[in-house]
């Protein structure tokens, strides 16, 4: 599972957060080795990357610590070693899940050809957890931590494919 926080909706969005974990969605087995990169900024935006005015200003209106974790300039690293780390990570996974894939895979898509480099996963191993929600009535009771976090936004969605992978008694079917 891979989320994204940006200043932009924009396909060519500047990248402010990326957060992934690794999990198995037939399983209830907790969700794990957890990737959280905080993404240089200004070096995006003078390559041209899109900031929106109305992001911005609904960052603005996000609790403090929210706000300071997506926006603030501490821990940024430099666009090469992103990709470069990504890429380590994605290594040996077999399916890219998110939350919306015009979104979260292509801005890592439009960013990825802006730098020329190929991305680490192909387009039929993409998959969307919002769809895949759709698919069952929402919990009325249920609770979300770490909102607008990258990372807690991976465990929260990951857990939900696995909770829902066992509701509708989905298996593992590879073949």
């Amino acid at each position: 599972m891979i989320d994204l926080e940006t200043l932009s909706t924009k396909p060519n969005a500047t990248i402010l957060t990326i957060g992934g974990v690794k999990f198995d969605p037939y399983t209830r087995v907790e969700p794990s080795q957890g990737m959280y990169h905080r993404i240089d900024v200004d070096s995006q935006t003078a390559m041209g990357r899109d900031v929106m005015e109305e992001t911005v200003e609904w960052w603005g209106k996000q609790a403090e610590d929210v706000r300071e974790e997506a926006l603030g300039d501490h821990d940024r690293i430099d666009l090469k070693y992103f990709t470069k780390q990504l890429n380590k990570w994605c290594v040996g996974v077999d399916v890219f899940w998110c939350q919306g894939p015009l979104f979260d895979y292509a801005i890592l898509q439009n960013f990825y050809a802006q730098m020329d480099v190929p991305v680490p996963w192909n387009y039929w191993q993409i998959r969307d957890s919002r769809t895949l929600g759709s698919l069952v009535p929402r919990d009325p009771n249920e609770k979300r931590t770490g909102l607008h976090n990258a990372l807690e936004d991976c465990y929260f969605q990951a857990r939900k494919v696995q909770q829902i992978f066992q509701q509708l008694g989905i298996k593992n079917a590879r073949y």
